[in-house]
């Protein structure tokens, strides 16, 4: 039975108390939220997770970190040290984007060594299959089905799918006159597909069938936003909302199938319309989880995205979003890097935790109010271990030792701290 089916029969299963335990919260609480859809677990049931999440209203915001191979990077190798280094460092969850190698066997590496739920976007396995007979827009609605089928089976938790790129969101696309009309790739693909071949998408046409996959398998849907804005002169147009009112009404039909479902948002996104584009989501989505990239809040920062998207994020969390998507440096620019996945993970973990303190999430300020009795007593070892990024702050303290070990070479003698005398030991 699917978790959302359990919880409608005020049936406490044994995840969600395990989630609770994890989230310090009441369990009666979370099955509350899963009942009403502002919450989602994230756990095929064909396999057992050492760390489930749950993502929505009552639990800490979570982040998603992305991997995956490319046409031109394509090392599974690789990519599994990106996945070791995403869960080292905080990620709750993992997206397998890959388009390039042998895709089958990436995402069974990597089910089989993530300690955290894996996502993927099923139209990105269609495509790469169709383009291997001659044309990666040559797939039908049966063919879906069948990755569709194939990935639930191997044990993916989430799926993105884009069921609100159709004819009627397109046509709005046209009269928002956008800069970047698509920057999904898969929205790219699927409008593509219904160009040539003059038909409704397949993901929203035979939208029924998939959920009869995703309620075997409790997979939840994360319906994806193929209409984002890739520049902040398009975001909050028409076609953007548009989408998300399609998407809104294909909530309350997975939630009628007992199927969990959250919705994608954007994007870039400038400060000023943050506020507007989580009040809208919530209001048309039904209170569904949000799950967001970045957003970024300005397009000039290349190199330096994963803090335009730390940015939008936090104060995306702050006003109710549900679930970060990371950003790395490498973001608009080339394939990422190990470091890059480093970076990106922690930028969205600092913004997922700045967002937490603002919720006042249970517990979130905890670690922080240790900090600052740290930095009081000096304690750097404990300030060390209670950073996000524990290495970096242990290389940066050794790599520059002051002749006093109380203080630190910033200061050094003259430490505010020390000469105010408020050290309590």
């Amino acid at each position: 039975m699917a978790q959302l089916e359990n919880a409608r029969k005020n049936k406490l299963t044994d995840l969600m108390k395990k989630i609770a335990k994890a989230e310090a919260i009441n369990p009666l609480e979370l099955m509350k939220n899963v009942k009403s859809g502002s919450t989602v677990i994230l756990q095929n049931n064909v396999r057992s997770l050492a760390k489930p999440c749950a993502v929505g209203k009552g639990v800490l915001t979570k982040i998603n970190a992305n991997i995956g191979t490319s046409t031109d990077k394509f090392s599974i190798k690789d990519e599994l040290k990106k996945l070791a280094v995403c869960i080292k460092y905080g990620a709750d969850a993992v997206m397998d984007l890959s388009v390039g190698g042998n895709l089958k066997e990436m995402r069974k590496q990597v089910i089989k060594k993530s300690s955290i739920p894996v996502g993927t976007v099923p139209v990105y396995e269609l495509a790469v299959r169709a383009q291997k007979r001659g044309n990666l827009l040559e797939f039908d609605y049966r063919d879906m089905l069948d990755v569709l089928e194939s990935q639930a089976k191997e044990g993916v938790d989430f799926f993105t799918i884009h069921a609100g790129v159709t004819q009627k969101s397109l046509k709005s696309l046209k009269e928002s006159r956008r800069i970047l009309n698509i920057v999904s790739r898969g929205g790219a693909i699927l409008a593509g597909w219904i160009k040539m071949h003059k038909k409704e998408n397949p993901f929203f046409e035979h939208f029924d069938k998939i959920l009869d996959i995703a309620y075997r398998y409790d997979v939840v849907l994360s319906l994806g936003d193929g209409m984002r804005p890739g520049s902040i002169l398009d975001a909050n147009d028409k076609a953007q909302f548009t989408e998300l009112k399609i998407l809104g009404g294909l909530a309350l039909r997975a939630r009628k199938k007992n199927v969990q479902v959250m919705i994608e948002g954007p994007g870039h996104v400038p400060l000023n319309k943050i506020q507007e584009n989580i009040v809208m989501e919530k209001r048309l989505c039904h209170n569904a989880p949000f799950y967001v990239l970045g957003p970024l809040v300005t397009d000039i920062a290349s190199g330096y995205d994963h803090i335009t998207a730390s940015i939008g994020g936090a104060v995306a969390a702050g006003y109710g979003a549900d679930f970060l998507c990371y950003v790395t440096p490498a973001e608009h620019l080339r394939h990422p890097s190990l470091l890059d996945v480093k970076e990106g993970v922690i930028a969205s973990k600092i913004a997922a935790h700045a967002a937490d303190i603002v919720k006042g999430s249970k517990g979130s300020i905890d670690r922080d109010r240790q900090m600052s009795f740290s930095r009081r007593n000096r304690n750097w070892h404990k300030q060390i271990a209670l950073s996000i990024d524990p290495d970096k702050a242990k290389e940066y303290r050794l790599s520059s030792k002051p002749s006093d070990n109380e203080v630190c070479t910033m200061c050094g003698g003259y430490c505010p701290i020390k000469l105010a005398g408020v050290v309590h030991r």
